[in-house]
């Protein structure tokens, strides 16, 4: 039997990244879930991840730069950004964060489950 892909899913919310967490865990994945960019980094250096899901709008570390190190760190991870603000496929290639594709809040738990597979199946960084 393969294993559940691992998903670190990122967000200053506490209520969201708790829910997010349970519901992708119900759709067949193993998720951990942190509220800062601090304890993303440190998650990241000691347990390997499939995806992670970047919440932009987070104190402190912006999003992106986020996303920048941990392309930086962890070339192979696929990174999804999201954000209750729309982010243009042209406004992702600009930001130059390795991302793979964006997410808008609010989730519908079963479309983000089936774009979570799509992304985790694909080809990894886009150029």
């Amino acid at each position: 039997m393969a294993s559940a892909p691992k998903i670190l899913i990122i967000d200053d919310e506490l209520n969201l990244r708790r829910s997010l967490a349970i519901g992708l865990k119900l759709e067949g994945f193993e998720t951990e879930a942190v509220g800062t960019a601090d304890d993303a980094l440190e998650m990241l250096a000691g347990r390997a991840f499939d995806l992670v899901l970047v919440d932009l709008m987070m104190p402190g570390v912006h999003g992106l730069e986020l996303a920048r190190r941990i392309r930086q760190l962890h070339p192979t991870v696929r990174i999804v950004l999201t954000s209750a603000y729309h982010l243009s496929e042209r406004q992702m290639a600009q930001a130059d964060c390795g991302a793979i594709g964006f997410v808008p809040k609010p989730y519908d738990i079963d479309d983000l489950s089936r774009f979570l597979h799509t992304k985790l199946a694909g080809p990894g960084l886009v150029a």
